[in-house]
C-alpha cells in the first residue's frame, strides 16, 4: 500500500502543487470545503488525478473525513480564509476563525484515530515579523509588532502548538510569498502584460519569496528528519526589493516598459478591488536560519533563476498580449 498524505485546504495554489508533487509516490487525500474552481489562484482548472481523492470537510468539526487521518504518514494543514480582502470586522473574524477552527479540528481528529499521523505540518506566514528594512528577521532574533496580520499569525501558531498531540510531531512553516506557475504570479504577470509592471510604492520595501518546488522540498526535508520540530522560516536566502522584483519580472518576460504604481494609487485601487495595501507595501525581509543550519539547500536561492524556471512552464499568452 502507498503511504497516505492528507492535505487540508488543499485546493488552493500550494495545495494543488503539493498534491501533484506527492501523487506519484503516495495516496493523497485533499480535504476541501468546496469544489476547486479554475479561478482559484491557478492558470488552469484543478483536476483530481490518479492517487488523489477529494474529501469534504467543513474546516471546523468532526465528520467522515476524520478516518482519513488514521494511519496517514503526514497531514498538511493549509486551511484558512485568504487575507487578500478588505480588513472589515467580519472579514477579520473569519480570517482568525478559519485558521484556529481548522487547527483545532485536525488536532481533535489526530487524538481520535487509532494510528495518528507521524507528522503534522501546519502552514504559517513569514508576515509574522515586523516591517523590516534594516535587517532580515529569522527564527532566533526576529521581532514581531502587533498589527492585524501579525496578530493573525501569532494566534495561528499559538493554537497549533497548544493543541495536544503526543504521538504526532509538529512543524510550523512560516512561508514567504510563494512563487510558481499560479498563485501570486497571476496578478504580477497581468501587470507586466499591460505595461504596469513598475515598482509599487517606493519600491524599497523588501520582498521575501520562495519557489513552490522548494516549499515541497522543505516538507520532504522535515518529513525525513524525525528530530526536527517547531518553527521554520521558508524563504529563499535571496530576498530583493520590490523594485528589483518587478525589474527582474519585466526582464524575464521581455517587457521593457513598466509604469510605477505610487502609494496613493495603490490605496485607491485597493478599495476598488477589495484588498489592502499592506499586502504590497509591507517590507518582508525573512532569513531561513533554521533550515540552513540544519543543512537544507535551496534549489532556487536566487530570484532570476526561479522566475526563469516559472516562465518556461507557461504559455506566452500568460505574460504577453500577443
Amino acid at each position: 500500500m502507498r503511504p497516505k498524505i492528507v492535505i487540508a485546504g488543499g485546493t488552493g495554489f500550494i495545495g494543488r502543487y503539493l498534491a501533484k508533487w506527492y501523487a506519484p509516490t503516495h495516496e493523497v487525500v485533499i480535504l476541501s470545503r468546496q469544489q476547486p474552481a479554475a479561478g482559484n489562484n491557478a492558470f488552469q482548472e484543478f483536476t483530481v488525478r490518479e492517487n488523489m481523492r477529494l474529501v469534504q470537510w467543513d474546516g471546523k468539526s468532526a465528520g467522515e473525513w476524520v478516518k482519513e487521518l488514521d494511519g496517514a504518514e503526514m497531514v498538511i494543514n493549509l486551511a484558512g480564509k485568504s487575507v487578500n480582502c478588505r480588513y472589515t470586522k467580519k472579514n477579520k473574524q473569519e480570517i482568525f476563525d478559519s485558521r484556529t477552527n481548522a487547527s483545532k479540528a485536525i488536532a481533535q481528529a489526530i487524538r481520535e484515530v487509532v494510528t495518528p499521523p507521524k507528522l503534522w505540518v501546519n502552514a504559517a506566514s513569514a508576515t509574522i515579523y515586523r516591517h523590516a528594512t534594516d535587517r532580515p528577521q529569522d527564527e532566533f532574533t526576529g521581532e514581531m509588532h502587533n498589527d492585524f496580520s501579525v496578530q493573525v499569525c501569532k494566534l495561528w501558531e499559538k493554537t497549533f502548538f497548544e493543541e495536544r498531540t503526543p504521538f504526532t510531531r509538529k512543524v510550523a512553516l512560516r512561508m514567504a510569498i510563494t512563487l510558481g506557475p499560479g498563485g501570486v504570479m497571476v496578478p504580477f504577470l497581468n501587470l507586466v502584460k499591460f505595461g504596469l509592471g513598475g515598482r509599487q510604492g517606493s519600491g524599497s520595501q523588501m520582498f521575501s519569496w520562495v519557489h513552490i518546488d522548494d516549499v515541497c522540498r522543505v516538507i520532504d526535508f522535515v518529513k525525513q528528519h524525525d528530530e526536527l520540530e517547531g518553527v521554520f522560516n521558508v524563504a529563499a536566502p535571496g530576498a530583493v526589493t520590490n523594485a528589483e522584483f518587478m525589474r527582474l519580472l519585466r526582464q524575464v518576460t521581455g517587457h521593457k516598459i513598466g509604469l510605477p504604481a505610487y502609494e496613493w494609487m495603490l490605496k485607491v485601487g485597493a478599495i476598488f478591488i477589495g484588498t489592502e495595501t499592506e499586502l504590497i507595501l509591507k517590507s518582508r525581509w525573512v532569513k531561513p536560519s533554521r533550515l540552513t543550519n540544519e543543512g537544507f539547500t535551496f534549489r532556487y536561492p536566487g530570484l532570476q533563476q526561479a522566475m526563469e524556471a516559472i516562465i518556461r512552464q507557461l504559455p506566452r499568452k500568460q505574460y504577453h498580449l500577443f
